[in-house]
């Protein structure tokens, strides 16, 4: 049976100034307490909207799953820290208000001249977009997602399924960031979508063989920021196998 990874990631402490809590609505307010684990470098002059506040990923996360392509690109990709070496790293947004704000953030980490913005659809764009790996992060529906057992097809704008398979015609490598509640079985599920099906009249043993590739070809980590679950992300693909590259 394929078990999530479990992985812990310790924040450090820090001394919360609440000078400004009276400005953060109750919905964000539980976001801005734990802002310096969205971002180390909080002080330095992040701007943050209302919704940005609970969308954003924990950097501790986000710099793991950028490992994870370091690991499979060999580029040393690792989030805004270390993006300055050598890559090239292309970001659509669906939302244009939120360019601003992100590219004051890589101003703030130094790596502005290195990231390259296109402000439009990304399912619209898709068909002609080349890619080593595809990293998707799509919107989970705001915070009342931790109310009910989150399925593939609550993810906006479109359902998970349909999003998997429009990026499996740019790769198949394919890193995914999910509620922390998400319908394991569904994510599991994703990893047939990945291969062509195979004749059922095939040989059970065969069967089992192709099963136990596919069961291979990905990989489930749960994400833990200092003891708390924040989210599950999957590999598949390369990015699945990376975990062991060297």
């Amino acid at each position: 049976m394929l078990r999530p990874r479990r992985r812990i990631i310790k924040k450090p402490r820090r001394n919360h100034n609440l000078a400004n809590v009276e400005e953060i609505s109750p919905v964000a307010r539980k976001y801005w307490l734990q802002r310096y684990s969205l971002f180390s470098l909080y002080n330095k002059g992040i701007q943050m909207d209302e919704e940005g506040w609970y969308s954003v990923t924990p950097e501790a996360i986000a710099i793991r799953q950028a490992r994870r392509c370091d690991r499979w690109l060999h580029r040393g990709w690792r989030q805004c820290d270390s993006v300055r070496k050598n890559c090239s790293t292309e970001y659509i947004f669906f939302l244009v208000k939120f360019e601003g704000i992100a590219r004051s953030w890589l101003s703030i980490y130094g790596v502005e001249s290195r990231i390259h913005f296109v402000v439009g659809d990304f399912l619209q764009q898709a068909s002609s977009l080349k890619a080593d790996v595809v990293f998707l992060s799509p919107p989970w529906g705001g915070p009342s997602y931790k109310n009910v057992k989150f399925t593939l097809d609550l993810l906006k704008p479109k359902d998970g399924y349909s999003i998997f398979q429009i990026v499996l015609k740019i790769t198949r490598n394919i890193i995914m960031f999910l509620p922390r509640n998400v319908d394991l079985l569904q994510v599991k599920e994703l990893a047939w979508l990945s291969y062509p099906p195979f004749p059922l009249e095939l040989k059970l043993e065969i069967n089992l063989r192709v099963y136990l590739l596919l069961m291979a070809m990905i990989q489930i980590e749960e994400n833990y920021v200092q003891n708390n679950l924040k989210g599950i992300t999957a590999y598949f693909g390369n990015t699945a196998r990376a975990s062991r590259l060297r």
